[in-house]
């Protein structure tokens, strides 16, 4: 807790962090119950032809998709984090795609700006999986 206050780079990592591990997880979730929406109107028509599914069903599995994301952004930030800012991408694409919804396109391209922020942060907050090779000792 020390560094969360001392340091706010690692305080935003945090901040971020905790923020792309719950939005995701409750927007995932709720795209099962639909309490905050009805989610199925949000999918643009073009991408609901294309999908071999229902659009309701489409959107369930968007639901699990972003309950993995957020799960994975808990895990490993520094990997998840660039998932989640494509995953934003496509759905800004979808909303962009038909009227209607520009608002929220926006509103998600400011969040696929604080993914990547949260990836570059992680990048210094985040140890990597891969450990360094430290030089043969001879």
């Amino acid at each position: 807790m020390e560094r969360v206050r001392t340091d706010p780079g690692y305080a935003a990592f945090w901040l971020l962090r905790i923020g792309f591990t719950v939005l995701p997880l409750w927007f995932g979730i709720d795209k099962f119950f639909g309490v905050l929406t009805d989610w199925d109107h949000y999918l643009a028509p073009w991408v609901a032809d294309l999908s071999p599914l229902t659009t309701h069903q489409t959107m369930l599995v968007v639901g699990a998709i972003e309950i993995v994301a957020g799960i994975a952004v808990a895990i490993k930030p520094r990997y998840a984090a660039f998932v989640v800012a494509a995953w934003l991408a496509g759905i800004v694409i979808n909303l962009l795609s038909y009227p209607g919804f520009y608002d929220i396109a926006l509103r998600d391209f400011g969040l696929l700006l604080a993914a990547l922020t949260l990836a570059r942060l992680a990048h210094a907050y985040d140890p990597s999986w891969v450990r360094s090779r430290s030089p043969a000792k001879s």
